[in-house]
């Protein structure tokens, strides 16, 4: 390697380079392909190419070296590169033991410690959520369309106290949200808590001109401490650059996955995304939505 060779050996570093990033880029790809088809949240492309816009530069870069040097940006090496890659993979994706993320571990938590309490009856004191909702029905004389738990999953992880907040304002000529008396609460001992109270609220869609939709729903719990956490990253430094999407996709993923294969609780909860961050989305029109999705006949249920 000499001064006189420089010129070559810097042609061929870039299209090393190259080859590196267009691997590397290949299994991101793959891997934000996955989460987009396992997600109702869409992609948020501006956020990928902010995450990747080193890559990117050093790319167009190297690249542009090779066209300027009238060089092969892709070599007859290439391949054997990938087929490098892959085998030298293959033995660490074998070895390596799996790990909890952030969000798979918050949808754990979230159904071990909060859905297996108010969804499934524990054979004692609490009929099961199904039947709390027949019970409530008979007292209130109303109908709910769907006899679900309707969990809202907002963009920004904003969680209100009470849903009313994402009604648009002085608009009573659209749907709208208002909380109703809650359904029977639940008392169980737990971890050591004698008789700890969890309750679910019930809520009425107001409609224009047609009799209201009753239903029970609520934010995710694990979102809402989550977006506490991003805003005190002073104290949650480990925290401070997450990819909060990614955190989200994983949640909503993971808890689709476990609902689905309870017996106790399959069909009996339902993960809504709502993007709060956008002036025209309504949430009283995204549950009202999900709910004709799920029972088209809604429109005429009696109460019996």
């Amino acid at each position: 390697m000499n001064l006189e060779n420089a010129h070559k050996w810097v042609s061929v570093v870039a299209r090393y380079v190259v080859y590196m990033l267009i691997i590397k880029g290949s299994s991101e790809v793959c891997a934000i392909g996955f989460n987009a088809l396992h997600s109702e949240q869409s992609t948020d492309v501006y956020q990928i190419v902010y995450n990747t816009k080193k890559f990117l530069f050093i790319t167009v870069l190297s690249i542009g070296f090779l066209i300027y040097n009238k060089q092969k940006v892709l070599g007859e090496d290439f391949l054997f590169w990938f087929i490098a890659h892959l085998i030298t993979e293959y033995p660490e994706m074998e070895q390596t033991a799996p790990t909890i993320n952030y969000g798979v571990g918050m949808a754990c938590s979230f159904f071990e410690g909060y859905l297996v309490h108010v969804i499934p009856s524990d054979g004692a004191k609490f009929v099961g959520f199904e039947e709390n909702m027949n019970i409530y029905e008979a007292r209130q004389g109303i109908v709910f369309p769907v006899k679900r738990l309707f969990i809202v999953i907002t963009k920004s992880l904003y969680c209100p106290p009470d849903l009313k907040h994402f009604n648009k304002n002085n608009r009573m000529d659209i749907p709208y949200l208002e909380a109703c008396q809650s359904l029977e609460d639940v008392e169980k001992d737990v971890a050591g808590v004698k008789n700890r109270t969890y309750r679910n609220t019930a809520y009425k869609i107001y409609r224009p001109k047609k009799s209201p939709v009753y239903l029970a729903a609520e934010c995710a719990t694990p979102l809402h401490t989550l977006h506490r956490v991003l805003e005190k990253t002073s104290l949650y430094e480990e925290l401070a650059n997450v990819n909060v999407q990614n955190i989200v996709n994983d949640f909503c993923r993971m808890l689709r996955s476990i609902i689905a294969k309870s017996p106790e609780c399959r069909n009996k909860c339902e993960l809504v995304y709502f993007d709060d961050t956008d002036p025209t989305q309504n949430l009283a029109d995204v549950l009202l939505d999900r709910i004709r999705l799920l029972e088209p006949n809604f429109e005429n249920l009696k109460n019996t």
